[in-house]
């Protein structure tokens, strides 16, 4: 019993932190991202006009649409240089798509304004370049201007008017933001090259991403969040069915030994089974003697690792901290895995199966014993007793 608890509540601790790690990643993505990115393919942004905004705001399920330019640059402090993600935003709509900027202060909003040339950097990036709000650093676009000398890359001086807190490394290590106009100007787009679309449920973003695919035409493409990060959704998927697989062996091995304890049940009482066949037990009675006794067994188990997994799942915010505090180190160090803390969030969709799967092991590991339990002859049994 306290192997298959032990198995069960393993299978619910690991899967309901892997539940809460992809819940903590996603949510903080679409703190940055927008739940759909409308982009016009013309390569200079005279696609997104306002016709093309009336079509996406006509959608049901759409709830904001906000104009942006985004590009790739270097952004230069002194000797340190690093490549950023550049996106231009309107600072009075962006709030209405992105929970990143829906947090600015009306003074953060206020401070990007078109013409002065300033940026908004994440934390961790304005960290590496040693800047703070007022500092001056350099952004160079890689598409260059033909000079007498040759292609001469654009170069200007922007100022860092504030920094911001995503909770998400890869964001915070690279996005820089900037006003739209200013955007425009210096990678030379004549319009917004896209719209950033929220949605009543991102979760649908695929389905209302299509339907808006079909409705716009070929020369505007629409991805959705999930498409950005492809990859990274996909690779947590086959983490989770793997450590499924891998742990749902020690609960194998749990019903391995509960068949063993049973056999040697069987042995040590074959006298009493041979006594109660005499007394006209059926061998169909003695199999189902054995059989709820290892039911029974598998029933307590992994009750009992349920309830165990559930409250150290639901407990591991303050579990995790303690025991780091204790040992001294840290289990998640935020440069690597993203998230500073331990998430967890226990899904019924994932503990149902794994109850039903142990309780389900146990009883097939009793069918064997409680087998050779009704096969005892009672002659044979009571010949030396």
């Amino acid at each position: 019993m306290l192997g298959i608890a032990l198995g069960v509540a393993a299978l619910i601790i690991v899967l309901s932190v892997m539940n809460g790690f992809q819940k903590e990643v996603r949510d903080r993505m679409l703190s940055v991202l927008s739940h759909m990115e409308v982009v016009s393919l013309d390569g200079a942004g005279l696609g997104v006009t306002q016709s093309l905004e009336d079509m996406v705001m006509r959608h049901p399920e759409v709830k904001a649409v906000a104009p942006f330019v985004a590009a790739q640059a270097l952004l230069a402090r002194g000797d340190d240089i690093r490549g950023v993600l550049v996106r231009g935003i309107d600072p009075q709509r962006e709030g209405d798509v992105s929970d990143l900027v829906a947090a600015w202060s009306a003074e953060q909003r206020a401070a990007l304004q078109a013409g002065r040339f300033g940026l908004v950097l994440g934390q961790e990036l304005a960290r590496q370049l040693g800047v703070r709000p007022g500092d001056a650093v350099t952004l160079i676009a890689p598409s260059g201007q033909v000079t007498p000398a040759g292609v001469m890359p654009r170069l200007r001086q922007f100022e860092v008017l504030s920094v911001f807190d995503s909770g998400h490394y890869e964001y915070d290590v690279t996005l820089a933001l900037m006003h739209l106009q200013d955007a425009q100007k210096m990678f030379r787009f004549d319009g917004p090259m896209g719209l950033r679309v929220k949605i009543n449920d991102a979760q649908r973003a695929p389905i209302v991403g299509l339907d808006l695919g079909l409705e716009l035409g070929r020369d505007i493409r629409v991805r959705d969040w999930t498409q950005q990060n492809r990859n990274w959704f996909a690779a947590v998927q086959i983490e989770k069915r793997m450590m499924f697989i891998i742990l749902t062996l020690i609960v194998a091995v749990a019903a391995f030994n509960l068949v063993t304890t049973l056999v040697m049940t069987v042995t040590e009482k074959q006298a009493d089974i041979a006594i109660l066949r005499t007394l006209g037990a059926t061998p169909a009675s003695i199999l189902w003697i054995f059989v709820t006794q290892g039911a029974l067994s598998g029933l307590v188990g992994t009750l009992c690792g349920a309830g165990l997994g559930l409250s150290v799942a639901f407990h591991l915010d303050t579990l995790v901290p303690a025991i780091e505090g204790l040992l001294g180190l840290k289990f998640l160090p935020q440069d690597i895995y993203l998230i500073s803390r331990m998430p967890s969030d226990p899904q019924a969709a994932d503990i149902v199966p794994v109850i039903v799967l142990a309780f389900t092991l146990s009883l097939l590991a009793t069918l064997y014993p409680s087998w050779r339990a009704s096969r005892v002859d009672p002659a044979e049994a009571l010949r030396h007793e």
